[in-house]
């Protein structure tokens, strides 16, 4: 039985909203100073400054991303295709839009930051960021950067950062010959870096959650303080020490980065023994948590 196919019109909406808000930060900041994102839109930013003008960015983004996103199918299913796939055309047609009525004078740079490249570079970064963010967060991609990586990475023994780390290396160096300016690769990896930062952001908040590994000999009375402190579902797990064979309870509580001074002051005021570790989460789903 084929799986049924599941897409929100909320989503598209969304989607709809991210791609005009990332061709905004590229054709208003980024271009209009010769600078260029990371990925496959960096790379369609590098080759519309290189070709003719009848080469536009639209057109690179499009014939770079779309057969990226479709030879991946496969591999990332059918919904995070069709919404990125969407993402890409509407990040396309808002870049054709503002150009067509907003054309930028190089010698004047961008209609906001003017020639200011650190200007233009970081608020290139974050409003390009934000749209990729809102991109991911609703279930697609705007760059087909990614997908290449799930594919290629694992193959010639690397990780997926390491790929795309490593491609935005070789389109930065191929920028800074092609171009004859080694500043604009090195402003470029301004916005790169700022525009990761807030994707992390739009995707996984501001108040990011903590994982709490507790091991413990008095799971009854810690999971009774935290659970009347916080009100939050509290998971217990036997365990034992591989050293000692004495059998504990290993507790596995979420919490957010403020409440991780009062959490240990509970356990240990319950436990002075008690061994606890946090780990960052990248998201948190579900009814047992606040």
């Amino acid at each position: 039985m084929k799986k049924k196919l599941l897409l929100s019109p909320a989503n598209f909406l969304l989607l709809t909203l991210a791609g005009c808000i990332n061709a905004f930060g590229v054709t208003m900041f980024l271009a209009p100073v010769n600078l260029y994102d990371s990925g496959i839109s960096g790379t369609s930013m590098l080759l519309w400054q290189l070709t003719p003008e009848a080469f536009t960015l639209s057109l690179f983004l499009l014939i770079l991303n779309l057969p990226i996103f479709l030879y991946g199918l496969k591999k990332q299913g059918m919904e995070f295709t069709v919404y990125s796939v969407y993402a890409v055309v509407i990040y396309s047609l808002a870049a054709f839009f503002i150009n067509a009525f907003f054309p930028t004078d190089p010698s004047l740079g961008s209609h906001f930051a003017g020639t200011d490249l650190l200007l233009c570079a970081v608020f290139g970064g974050i409003i390009s960021g934000i749209g990729s963010g809102l991109t991911i967060r609703f279930g697609g991609a705007i760059d087909g950067i990614e997908v290449l990586a799930v594919i290629f990475a694992k193959p010639i023994g690397i990780t997926v950062g390491t790929f795309v780390m490593l491609y935005n290396v070789i389109l930065y160096i191929a920028g800074g010959i092609l171009l004859h300016s080694w500043s604009l690769p090195l402003y470029s990896i301004i916005t790169y870096a700022v525009g990761l930062k807030t994707i992390d952001f739009i995707v996984e908040g501001l108040d990011k959650a903590k994982a709490a590994t507790i091991i413990t000999e008095k799971p009854e009375d810690i999971g009774k303080a935290l659970s009347d402190t916080f009100g939050s579902g509290i998971t217990l797990v036997p365990a034992q020490g591989y050293y000692s064979a004495e059998h504990k309870t290993m507790i596995y509580f979420v919490v957010n980065r403020f409440q991780i001074a009062k959490m240990r002051t509970i356990v240990h005021d319950q436990d002075p023994q008690a061994f606890i570790s946090i780990t960052e989460v990248a998201d948190v789903f579900g009814s047992g948590t606040k």
